[in-house]
């Protein structure tokens, strides 16, 4: 492809290169009059001469004054698990090491810095909550260089929101925008401090839209390529308009630099994330209790759709929102309240949205037809929301995001009780708890539900023993709480 392109390349060069010869030529011999030469220099130059980039100047001078840098300071405890005999590249070093009691290596300092901006005149800011992940000090830097401490109102991790708080009074903000609105190929602008370099403006186009990516399940992303790097997380991501229409998140890269492929959260899903932190101090999500998969043009043909879209239920929990509904495996969910569902990664972020205890109508393919169903949506228990005022509870000591298993992940265990792990951070990641793993019990004791797990957390000593399935093998792993 590289050599394609070269060649497509020189043969431009040479084209246009022989164009200009030949003018140039015609011209000293006086073979071209003047008014015939201009059509063709017309001709070849209108493309470039009719394009015209948008100045952001304005959109920078009139915002940059509320986007401001965040550093942060904690201290995370480190562990000596010193195994000379097990190389740590080994595939099996991740679950040997639990054999041994860790030992205490004492505590070493974190830094780190982000971006963020201010959305009300008393302080209220917008951030990643990645930028503020355990984090002792929080401090808020503005344009002007005031600085502030910050309080962290409410971090969630399943959305990468973060709503912190400085004691301040009109001060600059942005105007928030709607990102349902925006359109692939429309220019965009990102304010932030990449590498530390304070209120760096980059600019490019929103590449796609509603990107679903390996472990965000609720978040539709915008996809641009806008230069992202490495401290822009948690910046504010303009329009042409002048309105924040997303927060920059993440970025696809193999370096760690910028590569071109950059995903914001929309505006619109943050703005619900802080008004919940606002009011209940926490996230509520809706639950359906479905399991579900991407329906592709054979299983269209053969459930008799037109075409594949939606997202096709392969089951159904019992005693289930959707189980009392009536929903069943092999259901497709083809819209939610008259939003059509394209693709079934589109369906957790759209049912997440929903408050608990909300109706929620539904329009289904069932056996080659259209039917309409009214459903309560559930709520989704998961310890992946701390607050201000529950940060000091054993879910963000451990740093575990747990969820019930479902009915067929219940089979694969043979009735065995357990929460699977959706996320690890804190001492459970340090601990070498991941995704994907399987609590089966805390300190002997068998849990079967987030509550459960909880109760039997805050009861326990300073640290706590967790059996843990990864694949076809259990083993005990100790976690400081």
């Amino acid at each position: 492809m590289t050599i394609q392109i070269l060649k497509k390349t020189l043969i431009v060069a040479a084209l246009s290169a022989a164009l200009s010869g030949a003018y140039s030529v015609a011209t000293r011999q006086g073979l071209w009059e003047s008014h015939a030469a201009t059509p063709l220099v017309a001709a070849v130059a209108s493309p470039i001469a009719n394009m015209t980039l948008p100045d952001m100047s304005e959109i920078v001078a009139r915002n940059g004054p509320a986007v401001v840098n965040i550093s942060v300071f904690g201290k995370v405890r480190g562990q000596n698990f010193d195994f000379p005999d097990i190389d740590p590249n080994d595939p099996f070093y991740e679950f040997f090491r639990h054999f041994r009691v860790p030992q205490p290596r004492g505590e070493r300092q974190v830094r780190g810095q982000g971006s963020g901006f201010i959305v009300r005149e008393d302080g209220l800011i917008l951030t990643n909550a990645h930028v503020i992940n355990e984090a002792d000090e929080v401090t808020v830097r503005l344009n002007d260089k005031r600085e502030f401490k910050a309080k962290v109102l409410g971090a969630d991790k399943a959305s990468d929101v973060a709503v912190l708080k400085i004691e301040a009074r009109k001060l600059p903000v942005v105007r928030i925008g709607n990102s349902s609105n925006t359109r692939v190929g429309e220019w965009v602008l990102a304010i932030g401090s990449p590498y530390g370099f304070e209120s760096s403006a980059t600019a490019g186009i929103v590449s796609a839209k509603s990107r679903s990516l390996p472990d965000d399940n609720y978040v539709p992303f915008i996809q641009t390529d806008v230069a992202v790097n490495p401290g822009n997380s948690g910046g504010p991501l303009f329009n042409m308009a002048g309105e924040v229409i997303g927060i920059n998140s993440q970025i696809y890269s193999r370096t760690g630099g910028y590569q071109g492929l950059s995903f914001a959260i929309p505006i619109d899903v943050a703005a619900s994330i802080q008004d919940q932190i606002l009011k209940y101090g926490k996230v509520q999500r809706g639950r359906l209790g479905v399991s579900i998969q991407e329906v592709n043009q054979s299983l269209a043909e053969s459930f008799g759709l037109s075409k594949p879209t939606g997202a096709l239920i392969s089951s159904v929990e019992k005693d289930s929102p959707a189980a009392q509904a009536g929903l069943e495996p092999g259901d497709v969910i083809l819209s939610v309240n008259g939003k059509e569902i394209e693709s079934s990664s589109e369906l957790p972020p759209v049912i997440a949205s929903i408050h608990p205890g909300d109706s929620a109508r539904l329009q289904i393919w069932r056996k080659s037809g259209k039917r309409e169903i009214e459903i309560k949506v559930g709520s989704l228990d998961s310890g992946d929301t701390a607050s201000a005022d529950d940060k000091e509870s054993a879910p963000s000591r451990l740093g575990l995001t747990l969820r019930p298993l479902r009915p067929d992940e219940n089979r694969r265990l043979d009735g065995k009780a357990g929460l699977l792990v959706e996320n690890a951070s804190g001492s459970a990641a340090r601990a070498g708890i991941r995704a994907g793993d399987i609590v089966l019990s805390v300190n002997g004791e068998p849990v079967r539900s987030t509550e459960q797990f909880l109760t039997l957390v805050a009861k326990a000593s300073k640290r706590v023993a967790l059996l843990i399935q990864r694949g076809e093998a259990t083993l005990f792993v100790p976690v400081d709480r």
